[in-house]
């Protein structure tokens, strides 16, 4: 373990020196040097990419036999940083109290050193799959929406990354719950259903209110239907399962359990509500152009989260039921249905096993993803695929950990590094023989 922590460690802060902020992404020095790690391990590893500066790596280890194939999923760009925010360069890899600090350190670089060190430790000792196959996959642009990485990856080269567990971003740091620690595993994405409403009026001079008809205004109303109403649950398999596993839907009524919920953590069902329900986010609002000038019309753009298999019909419909029927338009944008993978399987058994021999008495729970990953394209391409995301983080809980993400001072403890690199060592082993 001291070795793996180590290893994991130095890689990572290696990881955070190649500046890969997205865009432009420029993560090809990075792949290559992520390529050269694993083929010095015995792994067969190639750049595969639209453009030569941005490919992503596939390196795989054969089994004896065939068998499951598992992938380790990450991606290695980031977002932005501005080093003026920091305590440490974003891209020093500076180790500080214990913890490596740098863009990537949560979001996800930490996951790609975690996952290639247990890779090559296990190719170093001679292991190799009994059955099967164990692949490494990283890709680039992910954080733009991977239509240069995972989307062109599994749409061009379907073959080179067929599989049949994925293991990615988007859970396991523990979730302090009624004295026990708790370990999320995401098994679900939901979809997004961006929207722009438009109120029309009737342009005028400011300076005589009443001569024109101000379309600002009447967004006024939409904005506070849109902060006070709530719609219905659409409930799937995912938050279900986690609200039994937190003993709180017993009689299967899925609206009690949240209240539950609300009363003994309100802190967990911040999480745990959007997994419940469709959700309405406005963020950007136009008008007029000249502050002289009544506006004619506003427009309000919504980024609406929906959960996953409902499509456009439940997204108008729990519009329609926040906002009515009248008093605005509404033009549909971004359409992408969220997905998600059986909460029961090899995989999670694999996951429940491991953590019940680090951490007695924790609980593994699936969760869902609000937002979305590469798990998502993934399933799309190949259906039958369970991805799950999970990095088991127990130094710092999930709600000291998220506000990290896309943050200033990201950073992550140096054990919880090798934590997960021994996750995947001994889930890869358990799966593969």
């Amino acid at each position: 373990m001291a070795d793996l922590e180590h290893d994991a460690a130095e890689l990572l802060r290696r990881l955070i020196r190649f500046r890969t902020v997205n865009p432009p992404g420029d993560e090809r020095a990075c792949q290559e040097h992520l390529a050269g790690i694993l083929r010095d391990a015995g792994f067969e590893a190639e750049l595969l990419g639209r453009t030569d500066e941005r490919p992503n790596m596939v390196a795989r280890l054969r089994g004896e036999q065939d068998g499951p194939r598992l992938v380790l999923l990450s991606h290695v760009d980031t977002v932005l940083a501005d080093p003026e925010d920091w305590q440490h360069d974003p891209w020093s890899g500076d180790v500080a109290g214990g913890e490596v600090w740098g863009r990537g350190a949560q979001d996800m670089k930490n996951h790609t050193a975690a996952e290639v060190v247990a890779a090559v430790s296990l190719a170093r000792e001679g292991w190799r799959p009994a059955r099967g196959e164990l692949m490494v996959i990283t890709t680039v642009d992910e954080e733009t929406g991977g239509t240069e990485g995972a989307v062109w990856l599994c749409d061009n080269h379907p073959d080179k990354v067929r599989c049949d567990y994925v293991l990615n971003e988007g859970g396991g740091t523990v979730i302090p719950y009624d004295d026990t620690p708790v370990y999320g595993v995401c098994v679900a994405e939901k979809g997004v259903f961006r929207f722009t409403l438009t109120t029309r009026g009737r342009a005028g001079h400011a300076s005589m209110p009443g001569v024109g008809d101000n379309a600002l205004l009447k967004m006024a109303p939409l904005l506070a239907a849109l902060s006070e109403n709530r719609p219905g649950l659409d409930v799937t398999d995912a938050p279900r399962a986690l609200l039994a596993a937190l003993d709180l839907d017993g009689d299967g009524d899925s609206a009690a359990g949240l209240e539950r919920l609300r009363e003994r953590d309100p802190r967990l069902a911040v999480f745990v509500e959007p997994m419940l329900a469709v959700t309405f986010a406005p963020t950007v609002i136009s008008a007029s152009e000249k502050i002289n000038v009544l506006p004619a019309a506003a427009r309000l753009q919504v980024d609406c989260r929906v959960p996953p298999g409902h499509g456009e019909e439940t997204a108008i419909r729990r519009v329609r039921e926040v906002l009515g029927d009248d008093g605005y338009e509404i033009e549909w944008h971004e359409q992408v249905v969220g997905n998600g993978s059986a909460v029961a399987s090899p995989l999670m058994d694999a996951i429940r096993g491991w953590v019940e021999r680090e951490d007695p008495g924790a609980r593994v729970v699936p969760t869902m993803l609000p937002a979305f990953t590469d798990s998502r394209t993934f399933r799309a391409v190949f259906p039958d695929v369970v991805a799950y995301g999970f990095f088991p983080q127990r130094q710092k809980n999930l709600y000291e950990a998220w506000p990290l993400m896309h943050g200033k001072d990201e950073r992550i403890d140096v054990r919880d590094v090798g934590f997960a690199a021994s996750c995947y060592r001994d889930v890869t082993k358990e799966l593969l023989g």
